[in-house]
């Protein structure tokens, strides 16, 4: 006897096929094998009494406030907990009710596909990534004086750097790198703007040089639309945004080129982000910007399958809360786009192991190993042929 613990379709699927089950039952019964508990907020009582009567029609559950049984709280939070196969038969039955729950069946339908979506095709310009198959690696390239991580290739006494950055992109490009990020303007707490001209003189000639001579797609880390627009003319083919699209040129930009998008998660900016760190609920807050974003992407002519969503690792978040953002990343795939992550080198590493060094590189490994474990379909990285290995590891017990 064996009692399993897991919730991995494909893994169900192969043991179907092993025990020689017919393909058509096996296709049934899949749904059954996959459990899920869904949280909604503050519904009111009338539709939260008829949600629980209805998942125990389905043989599921409903755990709702005692209040809302009794009629003494008008709005309770719900915790569902059912199968696949009980959700879409919930959904059904939903469209037909009133009292709010129509839109609420829309909701969960809609949100409970991107959940189970896993297929994810990044669509380029000049090509596209499968995100679905296994964990991207971006490699970064730091185009600064002042990185954090102290490899900024612009602090060395060189006139001849772009020749650095593709010397460096080559050997990130063979140890595994499947994207290639270059950013000119510091990201770490405390950094200042630098002016568009400088920003653009690090940035735009390695970007000319690295699109002729490397064959992965490059990505620009920029909030400035000028140096968007002067990266993508210059063939890169992404843009990574760290204030996550506030400035409404920047959507017009990647729309009129084309581009495929980073949107990611920060409280302020960098100069300020870890001075004001406060948050009512920390997952469903970094969602519901990322969400609003995301909309406002749409609306502005981005095409859905060029959206990728970060939740910023270390932007305006404490130790405790770059942790949580690890262990509840599959959170975010309610948002039905693929996620990136980069705690590579982060601070709050060697703040979790006690040191007072910079972080090693083996609690970056360990946190892309959790993060890919955890939903993640690309991780930022400094280290890219150990967290290769590390990730082919993953995929190895995976696929086993």
């Amino acid at each position: 006897m064996r009692i399993f613990s897991f919730n991995c379709p494909n893994e169900v699927k192969r043991i179907m096929h092993d025990i020689g089950v017919d393909p058509y039952g096996a296709k049934i019964m899949l749904p059954k094998a996959s459990t899920f508990l869904i949280r909604l907020n503050a519904v009111n009582n009338i539709a939260s009494n008829i949600l629980k009567q209805e998942m125990l029609a389905l043989g599921a559950d409903a755990a709702i406030a005692r209040g809302a049984l009794t009629g003494k709280t008008k709005k309770t939070d719900i915790l569902l907990i059912g199968q696949l196969a009980q959700y879409t038969c919930l959904v059904n039955k939903l469209k037909m009710q009133p009292f709010g729950l129509r839109q609420l069946a829309r909701e969960l339908d809609e949100n409970i596909k991107n959940f189970t979506k896993n297929d994810f095709v990044l669509s380029l310009k000049k090509s596209s990534l499968d995100l679905g198959k296994r964990t991207q690696i971006m490699g970064i390239i730091n185009l600064t004086p002042d990185s954090f991580s102290s490899d900024g290739l612009y602090r060395l006494p060189s006139n001849n750097y772009p020749e650095l950055a593709l010397k460096r992109a080559q050997e990130l490009v063979a140890s595994g790198a499947d994207i290639i990020d270059l950013g000119g303007q510091s990201s770490r707490p405390g950094a200042k703007n630098i002016s568009l001209k400088e920003e653009l003189l690090r940035v735009e000639p390695v970007v000319k040089l690295l699109a002729k001579k490397i064959k992965v797609p490059i990505s620009v880390d920029t909030t400035k639309p000028e140096v968007a627009r002067a990266s993508l003319e210059a063939g890169a083919q992404i843009i990574n945004d760290i204030c996550g699209l506030r400035d409404k040129r920047m959507i017009k930009v990647v729309a009129r080129y084309k581009a495929a998008v980073v949107i990611m998660h920060m409280l302020g900016s960098p100069a300020n982000m870890q001075k004001i760190i406060a948050y009512d609920s920390l997952i469903e807050d970094i969602a519901a910007y990322l969400k609003k974003a995301i909309d406002s992407a749409h609306a502005g002519g981005i095409k859905p399958d060029k959206i990728i969503i970060d939740p910023g690792i270390g932007f305006g978040k404490t130790p405790a809360h770059n942790l949580e953002i690890i262990k509840h990343l599959s959170d975010f795939k309610v948002l039905g786009k693929p996620i990136l992550i980069g705690p590579s080198r982060k601070s709050f590493i060697a703040k979790v192991l006690g040191l007072h060094s910079p972080s090693p590189a083996s609690g970056s490994l360990a946190s892309c190993v959790m993060a890919a474990l955890h939903g993640a379909n690309i991780v930022r990285v400094h280290d890219v042929k150990e967290v290769s290995q590390s990730l082919k590891m993953v995929e190895a017990v995976r696929k086993c």
